[in-house]
């Protein structure tokens, strides 16, 4: 197995056009070292997992293998599954930005594709209707460019600070969305740490080492199956 992060250089040039000029929820992910550059296309039976998110996934305030992703690929490698695991989390990522980059991150066909994608877009209270919208796109481009990847949708949910209605149908729309499209879903995936301080950094939105593990068990308890 190889634990691949994505290059924030890289991922930022692309994603730059697709994202809103306004303020985002999070900072760049300066902290995002990346570990390896992705590969070139080539034929080859190993098969791919790849995390695509914002700054939860990409690691922010954490080393890239302290982050839950980091954690899934370093379970992975020690039980010998035979996955190249590739991290292509970018912070201030929006549903847009996401699926504006989606096409470019997938050159090369994936076997699991987690989703997480989301969170920007309720915290700067963007409407439901394109959050819900976006979240199609990127699945209808990864059922078009990897036709047997297995998606899953990580839920997440927002503080009522933009009201209790528009928090309710945000959460909503990752269960409508999975079960409109058959998708596996992780309910919540924050479940345990969002709302801790202790297990958040300063800004109460990221987690910290010890919470991305508590993160990495609940995604893990959702790959597991898939990846046996």
């Amino acid at each position: 197995m190889k634990f691949l992060h994505l290059p924030f250089a890289a991922l930022l040039g692309l994603a730059l056009t697709a994202c809103n000029a306004g303020p985002t929820a999070e900072q760049p992910a300066a902290s995002a070292t990346p570990v390896a550059t992705a590969p070139a296309a080539a034929k080859t039976s190993t098969k791919r997992l790849l995390f695509f998110g914002n700054s939860l996934t990409a690691g922010y305030g954490v080393e890239p293998e302290e982050a839950f992703a980091g954690l899934i690929g370093n379970k992975i490698d020690s039980l010998k599954l035979g996955y190249e695991v590739i991290n292509a989390g970018l912070s201030g990522e929006t549903t847009a930005g996401g699926r504006s980059r989606v096409s470019w991150i997938l050159k090369q066909p994936v076997d699991i594709f987690v989703l997480e994608l989301g969170g920007n877009d309720g915290l700067r209270g963007l409407p439901l209707s394109a959050t819900r919208e976006n979240l199609q796109g990127i699945i209808d481009t990864v059922r078009r460019r990897s036709p047997g990847a297995q998606i899953v949708l990580a839920g997440m949910q927002i503080p009522p600070n933009m009201g209790q209605s528009y928090a309710n149908d945000f959460k909503a729309i990752y269960q409508e969305i999975a079960a409109k499209n058959h998708l596996v879903l992780i309910p919540f995936l924050l479940e345990g740490v969002g709302g801790d301080r202790s297990l958040n950094q300063a800004d109460g939105i990221h987690p910290t080492a010890a919470g991305h593990r508590i993160v990495a068990r609940t995604v893990w308890a959702v790959l597991q199956p898939l990846v046996r």
